[in-house]
């Protein structure tokens, strides 16, 4: 049976059907949803296998093994880290969509709580890289759907930060991503910003200190100054300096809309205005 007429028969079947189907086709349909992670074809990988993926952690059809399997899988050098720091390349579906599997996988263990701790431990130390070093920064390509591998990229850290397991001595590494990953040559127009967003805010509801970020956004905002001394007025300062103000005002009315870090509210407000006075 052919992938894709698997995943749509399975779309039609009762709970009871898919228990079924998944104790008898299970290893056979996992290992044929990773093999086509990353399928250029955007029915295939977003509306068939991605949510397929969902429906099978939401209804609970997967074991402790099963569970632990795509953990493993989809966190290596081969799905959510492939030949990452490429761009403009089909690799960035097996990396994004990898992304939003780890971050389901994730959501679920919250729950659950059956992932291996090493397993843990080793991902939530490297979350930080895969924003530091993607450099595919598309959003919907031509015939092919939606790449968007940095948003992805962002609701997995959120979602990492949330796990109970998680340690707050890996969020450095992560603000520290969270500080260039404004600067890659573009200004997001996808909506990015409430992303970034939501890896601040999970941050805070864990009790992360509010001085740590506040010092994150000062060194965020010193980058300016620094890029200008170094390259001065180049395209890269332009479309560095808005996306990181875009992210900035983001984050300053979502705290001020929830009530959160009035310190850093006033931080960020302080120094949005003198940079727009600035840029004016």
């Amino acid at each position: 049976m052919m992938i894709q007429e698997a995943l749509q028969n399975f779309s039609t079947m009762t709970l009871s059907e898919r228990q079924a189907f998944m104790s008898q086709h299970g290893e056979w349909l996992l290992q044929q949803m990773l093999a086509h992670i990353g399928s250029t074809d955007a029915e295939l990988r977003d509306h068939s296998i991605y949510r397929t993926f969902i429906d099978l952690l939401s209804d609970n059809l997967l074991s402790t093994q099963q569970l632990q399997y795509l953990f493993q899988t989809a966190i290596s050098e081969d799905f959510l880290y492939l030949h990452i720091g490429e761009n403009n390349t089909d690799s960035v579906f097996t990396r994004s969509f990898s992304a939003l599997l780890v971050a389901g996988l994730l959501a679920k263990d919250v729950e659950l709580l059956v992932l291996d701790d090493d397993d843990l431990q080793t991902f939530f130390k490297k979350i930080g890289r895969y924003l530091l070093v993607e450099q595919d920064t598309r959003g919907y390509v031509q015939d092919k759907g939606w790449a968007h591998s940095i948003a992805h990229g962002a609701d997995l850290a959120a979602t990492a930060i949330k796990h109970p397991k998680f340690n707050l001595q890996y969020a450095p590494s992560i603000l520290h991503a969270l500080k260039l990953v404004t600067w890659k040559d573009i200004v997001y127009i996808n909506d990015e910003e409430e992303r970034f967003v939501n890896i601040v805010e999970a941050l805070l509801d864990q009790h992360y200190s509010e001085e740590a970020l506040i010092e994150f956004v000062e060194q965020s905002f010193d980058k300016f100054e620094i890029h200008l001394m170094t390259q001065g007025y180049n395209e890269s300062f332009f479309s560095g300096r808005t996306s990181t103000l875009n992210f900035m005002k983001t984050l300053y009315f979502s705290l001020k809309m929830n009530n959160k870090a009035p310190q850093l509210q006033n931080i960020i407000y302080g120094q949005v205005a003198k940079w727009l006075k600035l840029g004016a």
